[in-house]
């Protein structure tokens, strides 16, 4: 459970800024296309280099797919690894129908697991 909290924690913090998520909602809008670099950054008005920094961090989660094609790398979105994550937020905001065992003490010293 501990390996799960940390790759979850991964992921939000590649979320968390806006260019990740307009890139990530740009390659799932269609996940049967491959998009490269230069699109990206036209279509959002940013640099090519910044572009594939943002690239870079969603890849390092699983959340992107590289795929060269000749001097190009062109990405597509990796709906296993978003489809996982789901069900993990699912399982996550299951538990907040349970009551924590240290509900009512001053501190929880429970260990996330």
């Amino acid at each position: 459970m501990r390996d799960l909290v940390v790759k979850m924690a991964e992921v939000f913090k590649a979320l968390g800024d806006p260019t990740r998520l307009r890139i990530l909602r740009m390659l799932a809008s269609n996940p049967e296309q491959k998009v490269c670099v230069g699109c990206i950054a036209e279509r959002l008005g940013i640099s090519q280099p910044a572009v594939s920094q943002h690239l870079k961090v969603l890849k390092n989660v699983g959340l992107a797919e590289p795929n060269r094609e000749g001097f190009r790398v062109h990405y597509a979105i990796n709906s296993e690894t978003l489809d996982a994550f789901q069900k993990d937020w699912q399982a996550l905001t299951a538990l907040t129908a349970e009551k924590c065992p240290c509900s009512g003490k001053e501190a929880c010293q429970e260990e996330i697991a």
